[in-house]
Protein backbone atom coordinates (compact mmCIF):
# COMPACT_ATOMS: atom_id res chain seq x y z
CA UNK A 1 0.00 0.00 0.00
CA UNK A 2 1.62 3.45 -0.95
CA UNK A 3 1.04 5.92 1.01
CA UNK A 4 0.64 10.00 0.47
CA UNK A 5 1.22 13.17 2.95
CA UNK A 6 -2.19 14.54 4.06
CA UNK A 7 -1.48 17.59 3.27
CA UNK A 8 -0.72 20.14 6.53
CA UNK A 9 -1.28 17.65 8.79
CA UNK A 10 1.78 16.07 7.83
CA UNK A 11 -0.02 12.35 8.36
CA UNK A 12 1.22 9.68 6.19
CA UNK A 13 -2.10 7.66 4.42
CA UNK A 14 -3.49 5.27 2.68
CA UNK A 15 -3.86 6.36 -1.01
CA UNK A 16 -6.59 3.64 -0.92
CA UNK A 17 -8.67 4.55 2.00
CA UNK A 18 -12.11 2.85 2.83
CA UNK A 19 -16.04 4.06 2.85
CA UNK A 20 -17.70 3.33 4.98
CA UNK A 21 -21.20 4.96 4.01
CA UNK A 22 -22.09 1.69 2.48
CA UNK A 23 -22.90 0.39 5.85
CA UNK A 24 -26.11 2.43 5.83
CA UNK A 25 -28.36 3.64 3.08
CA UNK A 26 -27.50 0.54 1.13
CA UNK A 27 -29.12 -2.83 0.67
CA UNK A 28 -27.23 -5.94 0.74
CA UNK A 29 -24.61 -5.11 3.87
CA UNK A 30 -23.87 -8.17 6.46
CA UNK A 31 -21.95 -7.49 9.60
CA UNK A 32 -19.91 -10.06 9.74
CA UNK A 33 -18.77 -9.78 6.20
CA UNK A 34 -18.45 -6.44 6.88
CA UNK A 35 -15.83 -6.53 10.47
CA UNK A 36 -13.68 -9.40 8.07
CA UNK A 37 -13.68 -6.63 4.90
CA UNK A 38 -13.05 -3.94 7.37
CA UNK A 39 -9.76 -6.29 8.87
CA UNK A 40 -8.61 -7.12 5.68
CA UNK A 41 -8.34 -3.51 4.63
CA UNK A 42 -6.06 -3.17 8.00
CA UNK A 43 -3.87 -6.11 6.95
CA UNK A 44 -3.88 -4.86 3.52
CA UNK A 45 -2.13 -1.88 4.54
CA UNK A 46 -5.43 0.41 4.46
CA UNK A 47 -4.92 3.54 7.94
CA UNK A 48 -7.35 6.32 6.66
CA UNK A 49 -11.45 5.15 6.82
CA UNK A 50 -14.13 7.55 6.85
CA UNK A 51 -17.64 7.36 7.96
CA UNK A 52 -20.06 9.87 9.50
CA UNK A 53 -22.37 10.44 12.02
CA UNK A 54 -25.52 10.19 8.94
CA UNK A 55 -24.33 6.85 8.39
CA UNK A 56 -26.97 5.12 9.94
CA UNK A 57 -27.49 7.66 12.66
CA UNK A 58 -23.62 6.35 14.67
CA UNK A 59 -23.90 2.78 13.63
CA UNK A 60 -21.36 3.09 11.41
CA UNK A 61 -19.10 5.15 13.47
CA UNK A 62 -19.41 2.57 16.21
CA UNK A 63 -18.54 -0.44 13.87
CA UNK A 64 -14.95 1.78 13.19
CA UNK A 65 -14.34 2.32 16.57
CA UNK A 66 -14.71 -1.43 17.49
CA UNK A 67 -11.70 -1.63 14.03
CA UNK A 68 -9.95 0.61 16.50
CA UNK A 69 -10.10 -1.19 19.56
CA UNK A 70 -9.74 -4.43 17.36
CA UNK A 71 -6.19 -3.01 16.39
CA UNK A 72 -4.65 -1.19 19.33
CA UNK A 73 -1.18 -1.49 17.48
CA UNK A 74 -1.68 0.18 14.57
CA UNK A 75 -2.76 4.01 13.65
CA UNK A 76 -6.04 3.95 11.97
CA UNK A 77 -6.86 7.62 11.42
CA UNK A 78 -10.61 8.05 11.43
CA UNK A 79 -12.34 10.85 9.17
CA UNK A 80 -16.17 11.13 10.35
CA UNK A 81 -18.75 14.30 9.71
CA UNK A 82 -21.25 16.48 11.39
CA UNK A 83 -24.52 15.67 10.06
CA UNK A 84 -26.67 19.14 9.26
CA UNK A 85 -28.93 20.04 12.33
CA UNK A 86 -31.63 20.38 9.56
CA UNK A 87 -31.00 16.89 8.18
CA UNK A 88 -30.82 17.84 4.67
CA UNK A 89 -28.90 16.69 2.19
CA UNK A 90 -27.08 18.64 0.61
CA UNK A 91 -27.28 22.45 1.42
CA UNK A 92 -28.77 24.79 -0.37
CA UNK A 93 -27.64 28.60 -0.82
CA UNK A 94 -30.84 29.72 1.33
CA UNK A 95 -30.14 27.77 3.96
CA UNK A 96 -28.53 29.51 7.03
CA UNK A 97 -25.52 28.72 8.60
CA UNK A 98 -27.53 28.67 12.40
CA UNK A 99 -29.71 26.48 10.86
CA UNK A 100 -27.51 24.03 9.72
CA UNK A 101 -24.54 24.13 12.05
CA UNK A 102 -24.93 26.30 15.46
CA UNK A 103 -21.94 26.27 17.48
CA UNK A 104 -23.82 24.44 20.10
CA UNK A 105 -24.54 21.77 17.55
CA UNK A 106 -21.08 21.33 16.28
CA UNK A 107 -20.29 20.87 19.95
CA UNK A 108 -22.65 18.46 21.11
CA UNK A 109 -22.24 15.87 18.05
CA UNK A 110 -18.56 15.77 18.27
CA UNK A 111 -19.22 14.82 21.65
CA UNK A 112 -21.72 12.14 19.95
CA UNK A 113 -19.14 11.33 17.35
CA UNK A 114 -16.28 11.19 20.87
CA UNK A 115 -18.48 8.55 22.36
CA UNK A 116 -19.36 6.11 19.08
CA UNK A 117 -15.86 6.18 18.46
CA UNK A 118 -14.37 5.40 21.65
CA UNK A 119 -11.52 7.29 21.30
CA UNK A 120 -10.19 11.01 22.86
CA UNK A 121 -9.28 12.67 20.28
CA UNK A 122 -11.45 12.48 16.32
CA UNK A 123 -8.51 13.01 13.77
CA UNK A 124 -10.58 14.17 11.42
CA UNK A 125 -14.25 15.69 11.95
CA UNK A 126 -15.69 17.47 8.58
CA UNK A 127 -19.09 19.46 7.80
CA UNK A 128 -21.05 17.04 6.03
CA UNK A 129 -22.37 20.04 3.56
CA UNK A 130 -21.04 23.37 3.20
CA UNK A 131 -22.29 26.95 2.10
CA UNK A 132 -18.94 29.07 0.98
CA UNK A 133 -21.43 31.85 2.18
CA UNK A 134 -20.74 30.87 5.61
CA UNK A 135 -17.34 31.76 5.18
CA UNK A 136 -17.16 35.32 6.90
CA UNK A 137 -19.55 33.96 9.93
CA UNK A 138 -17.83 33.56 13.22
CA UNK A 139 -19.76 30.89 15.04
CA UNK A 140 -18.67 28.20 13.27
CA UNK A 141 -14.99 29.35 13.27
CA UNK A 142 -15.12 29.97 17.23
CA UNK A 143 -16.66 26.38 17.93
CA UNK A 144 -14.23 24.82 15.90
CA UNK A 145 -11.44 26.92 17.35
CA UNK A 146 -12.35 25.85 20.90
CA UNK A 147 -13.12 21.92 20.14
CA UNK A 148 -9.49 21.87 18.76
CA UNK A 149 -7.68 23.41 21.46
CA UNK A 150 -9.62 20.95 24.37
CA UNK A 151 -7.95 18.23 21.92
CA UNK A 152 -11.51 16.73 20.86
CA UNK A 153 -10.62 17.32 16.91
CA UNK A 154 -6.95 16.94 15.21
CA UNK A 155 -8.06 18.33 12.05
CA UNK A 156 -10.98 19.78 10.24
CA UNK A 157 -12.90 19.26 6.69
CA UNK A 158 -15.92 19.84 4.53
CA UNK A 159 -17.18 17.59 2.77
CA UNK A 160 -18.20 19.26 -0.32
CA UNK A 161 -21.47 19.08 -1.99
CA UNK A 162 -22.19 17.04 -4.78
CA UNK A 163 -21.32 18.74 -8.03
CA UNK A 164 -20.55 21.90 -6.21
CA UNK A 165 -16.53 21.87 -6.10
CA UNK A 166 -16.43 25.54 -6.29
CA UNK A 167 -18.32 26.20 -3.03
CA UNK A 168 -16.40 26.26 -0.61
CA UNK A 169 -12.73 28.15 -1.76
CA UNK A 170 -13.75 30.95 -0.02
CA UNK A 171 -13.69 28.91 3.15
CA UNK A 172 -10.89 27.60 2.86
CA UNK A 173 -8.30 30.86 2.31
CA UNK A 174 -9.93 31.49 6.25
CA UNK A 175 -6.85 28.89 6.85
CA UNK A 176 -9.37 26.75 9.66
CA UNK A 177 -9.74 24.25 7.08
CA UNK A 178 -7.01 21.08 7.22
CA UNK A 179 -9.03 19.24 4.43
CA UNK A 180 -11.88 18.83 1.75
CA UNK A 181 -13.69 15.50 0.55
CA UNK A 182 -15.30 16.14 -3.10
CA UNK A 183 -16.63 13.97 -5.61
CA UNK A 184 -13.53 13.26 -8.33
CA UNK A 185 -13.51 10.32 -11.02
CA UNK A 186 -13.33 9.89 -14.38
CA UNK A 187 -16.78 11.69 -14.97
CA UNK A 188 -16.40 14.62 -12.50
CA UNK A 189 -13.17 16.51 -13.46
CA UNK A 190 -14.20 19.81 -12.51
CA UNK A 191 -12.45 19.90 -9.12
CA UNK A 192 -9.03 19.79 -11.41
CA UNK A 193 -10.18 23.82 -12.61
CA UNK A 194 -10.25 25.97 -9.23
CA UNK A 195 -10.81 23.80 -5.94
CA UNK A 196 -7.47 21.19 -6.52
CA UNK A 197 -4.75 24.17 -7.35
CA UNK A 198 -6.03 25.79 -4.04
CA UNK A 199 -5.49 23.29 -2.27
CA UNK A 200 -2.17 22.44 -3.51
CA UNK A 201 -1.32 25.90 -2.55
CA UNK A 202 -2.88 25.99 0.92
CA UNK A 203 -1.36 22.71 1.86
CA UNK A 204 -5.12 21.20 2.34
CA UNK A 205 -5.31 17.02 2.34
CA UNK A 206 -7.96 16.08 -0.27
CA UNK A 207 -9.89 12.94 -0.15
CA UNK A 208 -11.82 11.98 -3.41
CA UNK A 209 -14.84 10.25 -2.49
CA UNK A 210 -17.38 8.64 -5.08
CA UNK A 211 -14.52 7.03 -7.09
CA UNK A 212 -17.03 4.73 -9.05
CA UNK A 213 -19.86 7.14 -9.84
CA UNK A 214 -22.21 5.66 -7.07
CA UNK A 215 -21.70 1.81 -9.19
CA UNK A 216 -21.53 4.00 -12.78
CA UNK A 217 -17.79 3.05 -13.05
CA UNK A 218 -18.41 -0.83 -12.16
CA UNK A 219 -19.41 -1.28 -15.55
CA UNK A 220 -21.85 -3.37 -13.89
CA UNK A 221 -24.75 -1.56 -14.34
CA UNK A 222 -27.15 -1.97 -17.26
CA UNK A 223 -30.72 0.35 -18.17
CA UNK A 224 -32.79 -2.33 -16.69
CA UNK A 225 -30.87 -2.32 -13.30
CA UNK A 226 -33.36 -1.37 -10.15
CA UNK A 227 -32.41 -0.86 -6.60
CA UNK A 228 -34.84 -1.88 -3.83
CA UNK A 229 -36.79 0.95 -2.20
CA UNK A 230 -35.00 1.33 0.63
CA UNK A 231 -32.02 1.63 -0.78
CA UNK A 232 -30.75 5.08 -1.62
CA UNK A 233 -29.90 3.98 -5.27
CA UNK A 234 -33.28 3.88 -6.06
CA UNK A 235 -33.84 7.41 -5.45
CA UNK A 236 -30.76 8.62 -7.21
CA UNK A 237 -30.57 6.18 -10.09
CA UNK A 238 -34.22 7.48 -11.77
CA UNK A 239 -33.89 6.94 -15.51
CA UNK A 240 -33.12 10.07 -16.46
CA UNK A 241 -29.67 9.58 -14.77
CA UNK A 242 -29.44 5.67 -14.97
CA UNK A 243 -29.99 6.12 -18.46
CA UNK A 244 -27.51 8.98 -19.10
CA UNK A 245 -24.71 7.11 -16.26
CA UNK A 246 -25.12 3.40 -18.74
CA UNK A 247 -23.88 5.35 -22.17
CA UNK A 248 -21.51 7.48 -20.40
CA UNK A 249 -20.22 4.01 -19.10
CA UNK A 250 -20.81 1.93 -22.31
CA UNK A 251 -18.42 4.88 -24.33
CA UNK A 252 -15.37 4.26 -22.04
CA UNK A 253 -14.90 0.89 -23.02
CA UNK A 254 -13.34 1.52 -26.06
CA UNK A 255 -10.44 3.56 -24.21
CA UNK A 256 -9.90 0.62 -20.90
CA UNK A 257 -6.27 -0.44 -21.57
CA UNK A 258 -6.13 -4.30 -22.36
CA UNK A 259 -5.89 -6.05 -19.44
CA UNK A 260 -7.45 -3.85 -17.12
CA UNK A 261 -11.11 -3.72 -15.68
CA UNK A 262 -13.37 -0.63 -15.35
CA UNK A 263 -13.30 0.06 -11.80
CA UNK A 264 -9.66 -0.56 -11.98
CA UNK A 265 -9.36 2.41 -14.47
CA UNK A 266 -11.34 4.65 -12.17
CA UNK A 267 -8.77 3.91 -9.08
CA UNK A 268 -5.90 4.53 -11.45
CA UNK A 269 -7.74 7.60 -13.21
CA UNK A 270 -7.98 9.34 -9.35
CA UNK A 271 -4.22 8.38 -8.28
CA UNK A 272 -2.57 9.33 -11.54
CA UNK A 273 -3.60 12.78 -9.66
CA UNK A 274 -1.04 13.75 -7.39
CA UNK A 275 -3.36 16.60 -6.11
CA UNK A 276 -5.46 13.68 -4.51
CA UNK A 277 -3.98 12.47 -1.06
CA UNK A 278 -6.80 9.25 -0.75
CA UNK A 279 -9.96 8.18 -2.38
CA UNK A 280 -12.33 6.22 -0.65
CA UNK A 281 -13.80 3.44 -2.23
CA UNK A 282 -17.01 1.20 -0.21
CA UNK A 283 -15.66 -2.18 0.07
CA UNK A 284 -18.59 -4.42 2.13
CA UNK A 285 -16.81 -7.66 1.00
CA UNK A 286 -13.63 -9.33 0.81
CA UNK A 287 -12.64 -9.30 -3.25
CA UNK A 288 -13.86 -5.69 -3.42
CA UNK A 289 -10.55 -4.95 -0.92
CA UNK A 290 -8.14 -7.35 -2.10
CA UNK A 291 -9.09 -5.58 -6.20
CA UNK A 292 -9.07 -2.34 -4.57
CA UNK A 293 -6.14 -2.67 -2.38
CA UNK A 294 -3.87 -4.04 -5.21
CA UNK A 295 -4.51 -1.11 -7.80
CA UNK A 296 -2.65 0.65 -4.82
CA UNK A 297 1.13 -0.71 -6.62
CA UNK A 298 2.77 2.73 -7.08
CA UNK A 299 2.44 2.01 -11.28
CA UNK A 300 1.01 5.33 -12.96
CA UNK A 301 -1.71 5.49 -16.15
CA UNK A 302 0.11 5.95 -19.42
CA UNK A 303 0.02 9.32 -20.61
CA UNK A 304 -1.58 8.46 -23.49
CA UNK A 305 -4.78 7.00 -21.66
CA UNK A 306 -4.38 9.39 -19.26
CA UNK A 307 -5.05 12.00 -21.82
CA UNK A 308 -7.91 9.93 -23.03
CA UNK A 309 -9.97 10.26 -19.84
CA UNK A 310 -10.04 13.95 -20.59
CA UNK A 311 -12.98 13.33 -22.89
CA UNK A 312 -14.96 11.65 -20.36
CA UNK A 313 -15.23 14.78 -18.27
CA UNK A 314 -19.11 14.81 -17.28
CA UNK A 315 -20.35 17.92 -16.31
CA UNK A 316 -23.11 17.85 -14.02
CA UNK A 317 -25.49 20.28 -12.07
CA UNK A 318 -26.44 19.38 -8.91
CA UNK A 319 -30.52 18.45 -9.27
CA UNK A 320 -33.51 17.33 -7.57
CA UNK A 321 -32.47 13.51 -7.50
CA UNK A 322 -28.50 14.20 -7.03
CA UNK A 323 -28.72 13.93 -2.98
Amino acid sequence: MQKRRFGRTGWEISEVGYGMWGLAGWTGSDRKETDDSLDLAVESGVNFFDTAWGYGEGLSERILGELIKRNPDKKIYAATKIPPKNRQWPSRPEFALKDVFPADYIVEYTEKSLQNLGTEQIDLLQFHVWEDAWAEEDEWKEAIQKLTKEGKVGAWGISINRWEPDNALKTLETGLIDAVQVIYNIFDQAPEDNLFPLCRKLDIGVIARVPFDEGTLTGLLTKETKFPADDWRSTYFVPENLNASVDHAEALRADIPAGMTMPELALRFILNNADVHTTIPGMRKLPHVRSNVAVSDGVRLDAAVAEQMKAHRWDRQPTKWSQ
